[in-house]
């Protein structure tokens, strides 16, 4: 049973929550919750560790080799926690590997998005309408975030999630048609050509950066009411990704 929070393990784990400089370093990420962590598991994902409260969980519930399940007494969970309500189980696992499919068919660029809900949830939305890669460009928050994490509900098992500067995110997507998200655009979402593409959303807050326009082929629009102010990136996001994968079933 561990019980003090100055355990190297747990030192770890409770930088990894808190530091995106650990995570890059350690190429390492926590994920917290019996569901997240199980989800990655079912996706080939090997835990290196998983301590656990156990009056709260049963090791048995996990798919893995007894040796890596270490129980903690519940004020090191709290510790290590990143919820206010903590779940009783946190995992470290190898940061994925981030390798991008090619050809490269269907992409998602998102512009300098700092709310980790918004991102989080688009990642979600992005796995599930067949995104296979998202890029996030420099400014974005940390895609290993814990609370984008918990937002993306696995996502990040499911599709390729890397983060690049905008020379890279260019050579990229050289070969797709890539759409800007605009409510000025120059081509209405459901006449766009969807059958190959790069998507870009930016922050509705400020708009999309110089370096999201100047790489932009097509500006891309959804039809709103005359007064509405603007979308949440993440709503224009699911709008758009499932408008694009209309066209391809």
């Amino acid at each position: 049973m561990l019980t003090s929070i100055q355990n190297e393990r747990v030192k770890l784990v409770h930088a990894l929550q808190n530091q995106a400089k650990t995570r890059r370093k350690e190429r390492k990420i926590a994920l917290e919750g019996k569901r997240l962590i199980q989800d990655a598991l079912a996706n080939d994902h090997r835990a290196e560790f998983i301590l656990y409260d156990p009056d709260v969980i049963n090791p048995l519930d996990f798919d893995v080799p007894k040796s890596i399940m270490l129980p903690a007494d519940a004020s090191v969970i709290r510790h290590i926690s990143d919820t206010e309500q903590p779940q009783g189980v946190v995992a470290v696992f190898p940061m994925p590997s981030g390798k991008l499919p090619s050809p490269l068919t269907r992409a998602l660029i998102l512009d300098n998005l700092r709310d980790p809900g918004n991102v989080g949830t688009i990642l979600r939305t992005a796995a599930a309408a067949g995104v296979e890669a998202v890029l996030l460009s420099p400014g974005c928050v940390d895609a290993y975030n814990p609370k984008v994490l918990r937002s993306a509900m696995g996502a990040h098992f499911r599709l390729v999630v890397v983060e690049h500067g905008w020379d890279a995110i260019e050579d990229y997507c050289r070969d797709l048609p890539r759409y800007l998200a605009d409510m000025t655009g120059d081509v209405r979402y459901d006449q766009a050509d969807w059958s190959k593409y790069a998507l870009i959303i930016g922050s509705e807050a400020h708009g999309a950066s110089t370096e999201a326009e100047a790489i932009a082929s097509h500006t891309v629009y959804i039809p709103m009411q005359s007064n509405a102010e603007s979308l949440n990136a993440a709503i224009a996001a699911g709008i758009l990704l499932f408008e694009a994968r209309r066209h391809t079933l």
